[in-house]
């Protein structure tokens, strides 16, 4: 079996767009090794970065893992900690890649990463899986990776099968066997697969060029999959919808001063002489401006960081909201999903700071739903939520909040919750309903 080949149809829309994703798995799949030789076959990599692994190799093969752990304990340990960053461009796109940790511990830095990326491309190292079983198990860390992926609105999700030059015999039934059971999983959890690779993140195959190890694969590289797969695009239709992320003011002395109100739009346009209503004041006014990169501009689109300037002064600071009068119905009670990522757990009637756009709200769990169980997939009630666990929530904010569901804009419908004792981000809410 093959992965189909995703069509490249669309080759003028990606050229211009980067593609922003992320490498996830458990521990040891070779996540670092793989953004390593992406880098390294694309040529992204410094002279004097090359320089200081051919040195600390001394003659042995690079460890291209080391392009991405920079922290000193990770090279000590040889495991991902935090979430690193890095660039590369082909002659087709450009791309941000972000290395996920796979410690359960790091969760919660994957979680940092899922958000706002386009893609995720999930690792599974077949050496630490029983191919030859009848029902092929899955790693644990794989499954919620997957989920996590799937839950933060992740649109295109990649199943790349690694280290497949470390099996000697049946190469490909391995590699089928192992496919047939990520197909399963994520028609169970109701995931669109766009592909599933073999690949070798150490030896190159199938990673920027095709394999001439596995002449039974006849599918796309990962690169070249990754060249073809649309970048994430927020409704551009409908109501605006703006978070207040810091605002400036023209001009000195007294008078009217202007004031421009920057953040990046959630959903819907903008443009001179459109009526706007601020959250949470309810005030409304006309937009006089559209800046955009400092620069008047005639509108503003989703996706895009803008500027508005209103014909009257309103009082307006970060944290607010702008919205086309109406579109925001804000709510103090809501349904969500909640991925809890603290050592304690989640208790109902304990409050919690969440984060909103810019705004920090006190909030209280008030119902606890249900528990996800990441290998059956299925609900089971539970009194409480503990680190790593998924579930289903009832959730009350000291104040109403304009939320949207999830699935409908990744902006509106997320919050993050902290723990008002430690300052730590204990979980991600993700909103289903008012």
């Amino acid at each position: 079996m093959s992965t189909p080949v995703i069509d490249c149809h669309a080759k003028e829309q990606v050229e211009h767009q980067a593609l922003r994703f992320l490498t996830a798995g458990s521990v040891d799949d070779g996540k670092s090794t793989l953004i390593g030789r992406l880098l390294f076959d694309s040529r992204a990599i410094l002279a004097d970065q090359l320089d200081a692994l051919e040195k600390r190799a001394a003659g042995a093969p690079i460890d291209l893992s080391l392009l991405t752990d920079g922290l000193e304990a990770e090279r000590e340990q040889g495991i991902t900690i935090d979430v690193a960053y890095r660039y590369f461009a082909t002659k087709t796109r450009k791309f941000i890649i972000a290395d996920a940790p796979g410690h359960e511990q790091y969760t919660r830095n994957m979680v940092t990463a899922a958000a706002g990326s386009d893609a995720a491309v999930v690792l599974v190292d077949i050496t630490k899986i029983d191919w030859k079983a009848s029902a092929v198990p899955l790693l644990a860390q794989t499954r919620r990776h997957s989920l996590l992926a799937h839950l933060l609105r992740v649109p295109n999700i990649v199943f790349a099968i690694n280290k497949l030059d470390a099996i000697e015999q049946d190469t490909q039934k391995a590699f089928e066997s192992v496919e047939a059971s990520l197909r399963a999983f994520a028609e169970q959890a109701g995931i669109a697969v766009k592909g599933v690779i073999p690949v070798s993140a150490l030896r190159g195959d199938n990673v920027t060029t095709p394999s001439a190890n596995w002449p039974w694969y006849t599918g796309q590289t990962l690169l070249q999959l990754l060249e073809c797969l649309p970048a994430t695009d927020e409704r551009h239709d409908g109501a605006l919808l703006q978070p207040v992320q810091y605002v400036t003011r023209e001009g000195e002395g007294t008078g009217h001063q202007p004031r421009t109100f920057w953040g990046r739009i959630a959903h819907g346009s903008v443009k001179a002489g459109d009526a706007v209503q601020a959250f949470p004041s309810g005030e409304t006014a006309v937009v006089a401006e559209v800046r955009y990169n400092a620069e008047v501009v005639d509108r503003g689109e989703a996706g895009q960081s803008a500027g508005i300037v209103l014909d009257r002064q309103v009082d307006i600071s970060r944290g607010d909201w702008l919205a086309t009068p109406g579109a925001i119905k804000p709510t103090d009670q809501f349904t969500a999903t909640l991925a809890w990522l603290d050592t304690e757990p989640a208790v109902v009637g304990r409050k919690y700071w969440v984060r909103h756009g810019n705004r920090w709200v006190q909030a209280r769990i008030t119902a606890i739903d249900s528990r996800m169980d990441i290998h059956t997939l299925e609900d089971h009630d539970a009194e409480q939520l503990a680190v790593n666990e998924i579930g289903r929530v009832q959730i009350q904010t000291q104040q109403p909040l304009p939320v949207e569901p999830y699935l409908d804009n990744r902006v509106g419908g997320a919050l993050i919750v902290v723990d008002p004792t430690t300052n730590r981000t204990s979980g991600a809410l993700l909103v289903k309903a008012a």
